[in-house]
């Protein structure tokens, strides 16, 4: 069986691995991994027709500035993957790449089953895009216990919710299980920030101030700070650059040990918004999120029709983390937040209190990759005998 994969994001292709990995163990007969991934994709046995690096853009700014490379990429994928006519083409996340790619190739394959994994985010913004996805493939599977649900009302394909590769992570399960032994989180004897810039050089550039002036008026609120900044090894160096300016300095760290390793020490983060985010929600690491856009994507921000950007609020429903963007980045504001947050206060009970019913409410009993790999193996199946597509 051929499996075809488009996407264009390192967290992708980390889910893509998954997935390949257990279709795998799970299909009666050899699986052939073509088209598109990274380093763990590699691993599994993918060659990349190019290096997904090209894909991985963030702002429209930047997309504009890259556009005629883009869409060679989309050609040469679409080319390739016609000339193959995979039994499977698996989408993850990178909606602009991959939908447009699946959106071309469905009407001249009609024996391939199309799976989406990682829709696009129309609960923030753009929820048009939900019927364009639904002409682009035949089902998605969601990381998020509202999309299915949201999709649906937005026009979208068949969704299913299978849970977030983070709640099988084996750093989170360490941290869980050490809370649940020891209590509630909480404040440590030698006061703790998590700072949390973000992983994509733009968000470094616009937040690292903010966030250098943050840590100063907090040391100088909380005695005895300690400050922890956990680096992706790609965007060290900028880091490094940007601390210089720093008045106070927090200890760097890199790697995934290390990172979750600060994350069980933090008593707090300040953290640019995005997944990073629900990764400090299910950790139980109170927070406060900031973020700046590129100068294009600001003036386009009335695009953006989602209650909140951050993904820990989705969730649970209501505001239960405080947002701050552009204007509202103010340091000496984040500074008093984040001191209510590292103490035994109102605010940070009920950050926590929250942060317990988003892992219930995200809790499955199957780890995704298991079943994304059951789902679209018996999708394939039914699509073979001509059966009614399973649900």
């Amino acid at each position: 069986m051929k499996v075809a994969f488009i996407l264009g994001e390192e967290s992708a292709d980390r889910i893509g691995a998954d997935l390949l990995r257990h279709l795998k163990r799970m299909a009666p007969e050899t699986i052939s991994a073509i088209g598109l991934g990274g380093p763990s994709m590699r691993a599994e046995g993918l060659e990349s027709l190019f290096d997904i690096e090209e894909l991985s853009i963030i702002g429209i700014g930047a997309i504009v500035a890259r556009l005629p490379k883009l869409l060679g990429r989309l050609n040469q994928t679409i080319a390739f993957l016609r000339a193959q006519r995979p039994d499977v083409i698996v989408t993850i996340d990178s909606f602009t790449f991959s939908n447009r790619v699946a959106a071309k190739l469905r009407p001249s394959l009609p024996e391939t089953v199309f799976v989406n994994v990682v829709p696009p985010a129309i609960w923030a913004y753009r929820p048009e895009r939900a019927r364009k996805l639904s002409s682009a493939v035949d089902r998605t599977l969601c990381l998020f216990p509202f999309e299915p649900e949201a999709l649906q009302r937005h026009g979208g394909p068949p969704a299913s919710y299978i849970g977030h590769p983070i709640m099988a992570d084996s750093h989170l399960r360490t941290i869980l299980e050490r809370d649940a032994a020891i209590g509630s989180r909480q404040p440590a004897t030698r006061p703790t920030l998590l700072i949390l810039p973000g992983s994509r050089r733009g968000e470094i550039t616009r937040l690292m101030d903010d966030f250098g002036r943050t840590f100063a008026d907090l040391s100088e609120r909380v005695p005895n700070l300690r400050g922890m900044l956990p680096a992706v090894s790609r965007v060290r160096p900028l880091i490094e650059e940007k601390l210089r300016s720093w008045p106070i300095r927090p200890e760097l760290v890199e790697g995934e040990d290390a990172k979750w390793q600060a994350f069980s020490e933090a008593d707090a983060a300040i953290a640019a918004s995005g997944t990073v985010a629900l990764e400090l929600a299910l950790a139980a690491v109170p927070m406060v999120l900031a973020y700046r856009l590129d100068p294009i994507s600001y003036r386009l921000r009335h695009l953006m029709t989602g209650w909140t950007a951050a993904l820990p609020n989705f969730v649970a429903g209501h505001p239960l983390v405080p947002e701050h963007f552009h204007e509202t980045i103010q340091p000496e504001h984040l500074a008093r937040r984040l001191e209510r947050l590292m103490t035994r206060t109102p605010e940070r009970a009920a950050q926590i209190a929250g942060f317990e019913a988003i892992r219930a409410a995200m809790t499955v009993p199957e780890a995704p990759g298991v079943a994304a790999a059951r789902i679209i193996l018996d999708m394939q199946a039914a699509k073979k005998t001509g059966a009614e597509a399973p649900v």
